[in-house]
Order: structure tokens, then C-alpha cells, then sequence
């Protein structure tokens, strides 16, 4: 099938970089159409009217972009699917005491099945995002997904819920170009886009930040509990779990006669679990929900690089694949911001092989964490 047989959806959101991998398939010869998803945002909460992802002003760059590029544009209503899954995931994790990353389940429902199952019934082809990473196929291996080019850009952390359906029927044009060439790409075809800030935050928080958010829809994870150490002894009090993150240490307002960081979060006893620095690395964590790229668990233990935050430089680690979805991880050097519900993503160079969520600590924290067990302390 030539280039100009192949019709490519592009997930336009106004922005630089999926308004440039637009006009680099418009470029090469396909037949581009562009759809932009409509998103749900906490109007309540921030007084905003739109998800930050798809404003009035961003709805009508990607449109303009379009009518430039000569492409049709549509526009997908996906409020209802985004609040349901991707919103609700972020309340769930935060009262399971988790430090969830929402783009992780937005990929893996939305993105990457939700918006690509629309865009074969418009009879495309491929799905196009502006993703920085890259997709290879290799005879032995099936579909791989690679890094970016751009190290200090590459998304494919957040990529690693994608299997091999996924991979075959997606693109990412500017996933072979640093950022610095996309801008300039962008100048280079008209497109006034090229100082466009990226966007940071969490888009359906309209104008609040995460600790308002959660006040409105799930007041009880703000519910004020005791801050402990591991021993169970009660040093402070705390403003809610999800006003914290594993290491911290600024914010805490106890005193004691060291540093002090966060190790844990108890919600079954709502208690702030707190040490030392020494306290604080560990080298080995459980992921569940692991997904293998190549569709297939390997067979036994290996050592690969692994990701603990999208913001992380990989450690080398022992990988242990164990029964119902899960992975072992033991890192060669202890990792002190191990946090449940990031995702723990390995690759082998720039091949990533796959990600699960970080689902609990194993060892000396495990009486703290249990629902069923009691801790040593009592509130």
C-alpha cells in the first residue's frame, strides 16, 4: 500500500508538535484527517469551562492548522469516556494512597483504543500523535517502540501500555526529531506555533491545582491523620495523604532531631508514614498490571534499565516476571522515590520492553501498609 493509499487520523490538539506531524504526513503523501478530542474539565473546581487539552483558542489553531494543511478536521466528543475512566482512575488511586500518573491510563483507554477505534471507522489506517518516540518492526521481534530522538523529550514511558495492535496501526512523525528542528519545522511550513509553550499540567484541572481538585471530589483523602514513624511512634499530624509524595521532606511541620522524609502512605489508618534519609532508599518494588510490549512474558529473569517517574534516568535492575501480570524489580543501587502507582517501565537501550504500576512496597513497611495487619501505632 503506497503512502498515498494510506489514510492517517492525526491527534491534533493545537499544539506544536501534533500540528507539525500533521504537515509532515501531509509532506510525505498521505491522506491526513485531523480529529481533536473534546475532554471533560472540572468546571466546578476551577471555574474553567475547558480541559486544557482542547480550549476554544487551541480548537481553533488545530482547525486553522488544518485548513492550511488542506485536511479535513473533526472534532470527537469524548467528555463522558475521558470523566469515567481517566478521572475517576486519578480519585480511586489518590484514596488508595497511590501517586497516580493519569497519562498512563489515558494512553492506555482513550488514546490508544477509544480515539484509534474512531479513527478506523473512519477508515483510516494509522493513528498519529505527536509523541516523541519512535516505532520499528523487526522480523524476530514484532513491533518495537523505541525512545525519541530527543532524550530530553522522550514520551515513551507514558507509551508503554501499547501492544502489538497498537504499534501496527500508530505513528510518531516528530519522534525522529529533536524539539529544537520541530520548531523549526513548524516556521518553516507558516505555522505560527513555533513558541507555543508546552503544556505541564494535568489538563482537566481547568484552572485549580490537584489538592483543590481532590477537596471537591473526594474530600476524604484531605482528612486530617497522624504523621508516624515506622516503629509507630505519632510525631505530627498531617493535612491529607495526598497532600505528599514518597521523599518529601519540606512541608511537614514536625521537628526532630534529624531530616526527616515521607516513606509511605497508610490510607487504611490514614497515617503519614515518615524516617530518615537512610530510611528512605529501597531496591526493590512489585509492579502489577505489567504489560509486555512484544505480547509475550519472557521466560525468566534478566537486567534491564528501568524507569521509576517519566522524569527519572534509568537504573540498571534485575527483572523478575511473576505470575498474574507482575514483575519484580530489584535495583542494582537503591532508588529512594519509589512511589505506588507511577509506572515502573524497563527497556533494553532504546527499545522499551514494557511497564506495570508500582503496586507496594515489599519488606519493612508492609505491617503499615496492610489493611488487614495493625500497625504498631493507634489513632
Amino acid at each position: 500500500m503506497s503512502k498515498r493509499d494510506s489514510r492517517v487520523v492525526v491527534a491534533m490538539s493545537g499544539g506544536v508538535d501534533s500540528s507539525v506531524a500533521a504537515a509532515l504526513l501531509v509532506r510525505e503523501g498521505y491522506d491526513v484527517v485531523g480529529m481533536m478530542m473534546r475532554l471533560w474539565s472540572d468546571e466546578a473546581a476551577g471555574g474553567a469551562e475547558h480541559n486544557r487539552c482542547c480550549t476554544p483558542d487551541q480548537m481553533l489553531i488545530a482547525r486553522t492548522v488544518a485548513d492550511k494543511l488542506g485536511i479535513p478536521f473533526y472534532v470527537l466528543d469524548t467528555k463522558d469516556v475521558f470523566r469515567d475512566i481517566v478521572v475517576q482512575y486519578f480519585i480511586d488511586q489518590h484514596r488508595a494512597g497511590y501517586t497516580p500518573n493519569p497519562c498512563l491510563e489515558c494512553n492506555r483507554h482513550i488514546r490508544f483504543d477509544w480515539l484509534l477505534r474512531h479513527a478506523l471507522a473512519l477508515d483510516a489506517d494509522y493513528l498519529a500523535t505527536g509523541h516523541y518516540a519512535r516505532i520499528a518492526e523487526s522480523p524476530a521481534d514484532g513491533w518495537l517502540l523505541k525512545k525519541g530522538l530527543d532524550p530530553g523529550k522522550d514520551q515513551s514511558y507514558v507509551l508503554s501500555v501499547m501492544g502489538q495492535e497498537q504499534l501496527s496501526k500508530t505513528l510518531f512523525p516528530v519522534g525522529e526529531y529533536p524539539k529544537a528542528e520541530v520548531r523549526r519545522i513548524a516556521g518553516e511550513l507558516g505555522l505560527d506555533l513555533a513558541n507555543r509553550k508546552d503544556s505541564q499540567d494535568l489538563c482537566f484541572l481547568g484552572n485549580s491545582d490537584y489538592r483543590d481538585f481532590l477537596r471537591l471530589h473526594a474530600p476524604d483523602v484531605m482528612t486530617k491523620g497522624p504523621i508516624v514513624t515506622k516503629s509507630g511512634d505519632v510525631l505530627g499530624e498531617h493535612l491529607g495523604l495526598s497532600n505528599y509524595t514518597i521523599g518529601q521532606r519540606k512541608g511537614l511541620g514536625i521537628s526532630y532531631n534529624e531530616p526527616l522524609y515521607v516513606l509511605a502512605m497508610n490510607p487504611f489508618r490514614n497515617a503519614l508514614v515518615v524516617g530518615t534519609r537512610a530510611e528512605l532508599g529501597r531496591d526493590q518494588l512489585v509492579a502489577e498490571r505489567f504489560n509486555w510490549i512484544s505480547g509475550t512474558t519472557p521466560a525468566g529473569a534478566f537486567r534491564a534499565e528501568v524507569k521509576i517517574r517519566y522524569r527519572s534516568q534509568p537504573q540498571m535492575a534485575l527483572v523478575q516476571p511473576l505470575d498474574d501480570s507482575r514483575v519484580r524489580i530489584t535495583f542494582d543501587q537503591p532508588q529512594r522515590d519509589i512511589s505506588p502507582g507511577q509506572a515502573a517501565v524497563t527497556y533494553h537501550g532504546d527499545i522499551c520492553l514494557g511497564g506495570g504500576l508500582i503496586a507496594k512496597f515489599d519488606g519493612a513497611l508492609d505491617h503499615l501498609e496492610s489493611k488487614d495487619q495493625t500497625a504498631h501505632f493507634s489513632v
